[in-house]
């Protein structure tokens, strides 16, 4: 009997045994690994990355979204890694510790910069080295290749240049041109390329070195609008222009002086219109008055140089000064008896003699006379009490003087003209001529801001719809014509106050 106790005690153990054995076989924990392959700093996926873990269990690949799975993974510890050919393998530790836990991990592959070459030195187009007579805007063009073709390869321009120490640099170049605008007359500029393809260090092309023309010697000056503002136009008899001010200051009524090798001009500062000059590329810009330059309408004041570009004759409501080209000997010519404002003024060629212009403070009622350099008047001219005058220019020999009037009469608060004619006085015998009467003046428009040329010859003047909006064209009239009526012709199309010296 006790042996048979004893048989079956063993027979439960062992059936007990084998049960919990295979209880823990059917418990193995596995676990599931998830993730996704990008490219480092962009986050953007990578396909078909090589995914696997060590110790070994399955092998996988990233999808079109750079997703994988492994499932089924075996508790422990792995090291898993992804891989790509012109990617750094990346590694990353996991734990499996749970049946059915899911791990998610991110891989950031960075490019394998190994296997990428440098671009070459960029080799400079055009100009070529050592250009001369280039103008002041210069298209610059290069080129640069890249031994890998896939890299995207951006240039950096940088400008020197002999005359000061200022560098012009542009960055992020993606196209192999670039035009250098508002460039200075005789100036030597040095330029230089540098390429990268955002691996390796920059690559530098040679300096290359280009040279602008001089300055040239151009007789007629004019204004333009440009964005709300007046530009300065320097030009010569062939239309060959160049802007001579900047757009972000408004700048008008030119007046160029060969003697002092200056154009001075009308410019807004502080809270006023005062003279500057500038040489005659535009540099060296100077500011030549303090007292303003004022009086009913800005763009209607004109002030005058003497013949040897040594001073300026210029007006501040009803009194005349006299101020020299540096700033110094401000001087009071002439105040005007009723308070009447001085508009325009022009000083003869022996610097002898002035002309005036005075109006009220709405433009009109307007004189024309001529003082002497103490203020005592010599002759009066003109006078109206309707209609818009202006346009004061002396002949060369001081026996002539030029002006405009509205022979319509017409007065409004916006200064407009409905007929404006160009009149030749002739201060000998006090006899006039009707210069656009003679010239055939087209009906319904106006001329204005006449000069004479230097060797009165011609009238250079403005012709413009009465409109008030349409395009001002400057034009020439012939005083040479042996027929009865003179000659007019286009000189400058979009132009207004010129000036020709």
């Amino acid at each position: 009997m006790k042996a048979y106790i004893n048989i079956l005690i063993l027979l439960i153990t062992f059936f007990s045994f084998t049960s919990c054995s295979e209880e823990l076989v059917d418990q193995a924990q596995t676990g599931v690994l998830r993730g996704k392959v990008v490219k480092k700093g962009t986050n953007q996926p990578i396909v078909n990355a090589k995914v696997f873990t060590t110790p070994s269990t399955q092998t996988t690949f990233s999808d079109k979204d750079g997703m994988f799975e492994i499932k089924d993974i075996p508790a422990g510890n792995y090291s898993v890694k992804a891989e790509l050919s012109g990617y750094i393998s990346s590694f990353q530790a996991v734990n499996i510790q749970n049946e059915n836990q899911v791990v998610t991990i991110v891989f950031e592959m960075d490019d394998d910069d190994s296997l990428n070459s440098p671009p070459s030195a960029p080799t400079l187009l055009s100009p070529i080295d050592n250009a001369v007579n280039q103008p002041l805007s210069v298209q610059l063009s290069w080129n640069a290749t890249d031994p890998d073709k896939t890299d995207s390869l951006t240039y950096k321009l940088t400008v020197k240049n002999n005359i000061n120490t200022n560098i012009i640099q542009v960055n992020d170049l993606k196209v192999k041109t670039y035009t250098l605008s508002n460039l200075q007359f005789g100036v030597s500029y040095f330029w230089q390329i540098s390429v990268s393809d955002g691996i390796h260090s920059d690559v530098l092309s040679p300096v290359f070195k280009f040279t602008t023309s001089t300055t040239p010697a151009n007789r007629y000056h004019y204004v333009r609008k440009q964005n709300g503002n007046f530009i300065i136009m320097s030009s010569d008899v062939q239309g060959n222009s160049f802007q001579l001010t900047n757009v972000s200051n408004s700048s008008w009524r030119p007046r160029k002086n060969n003697n002092a090798g200056l154009i001075a001009f009308l410019r807004n500062d502080a809270g006023g219109s005062h003279i500057f000059t500038a040489n005659p590329d535009g540099s060296n810009i100077f500011k030549v008055t303090q007292i303003p330059v004022a009086g009913f309408n800005q763009d209607e004041l004109d002030f005058s140089w003497n013949t040897s570009g040594s001073a300026f004759l210029y007006s501040n409501f009803d009194k005349l000064y006299k101020i020299n080209k540096d700033g110094t000997g401000q001087q009071l010519i002439y105040t005007t008896p009723d308070g009447s404002l001085i508009s325009e003024v022009d000083w003869s060629y022996d610097n002898s003699k002035i002309a005036v212009k005075t109006n009220n403070f709405s433009g009109y009622n307007t004189k024309i006379f001529i003082i002497d350099m103490l203020g005592n008047v010599l002759q009066n001219v003109f006078s109206a009490s309707t209609g818009a005058t202006g346009g004061l220019n002396f002949s060369i020999d001081g026996q002539k003087l030029l002006y405009t009037h509205d022979v319509s009469g017409y007065q409004d608060s916006n200064y407009r003209q409905l007929d404006s004619h160009i009149f030749i006085y002739n201060l000998v015998n006090n006899t006039m001529i009707d210069a656009s009467l003679q010239s055939d003046k087209p009906i319904g428009t106006n001329d204005l801001d006449p000069r004479f040329s230097p060797n009165n010859s011609q009238i250079i003047m403005v012709n413009t719809s009465n409109d008030n909006v349409s395009q001002k064209n400057i034009m020439a009239i012939d005083l040479n014509n042996t027929g009865v009526d003179f000659t007019r012709a286009i000189l400058f199309s979009n132009g207004e106050m010129p000036d020709f010296e």
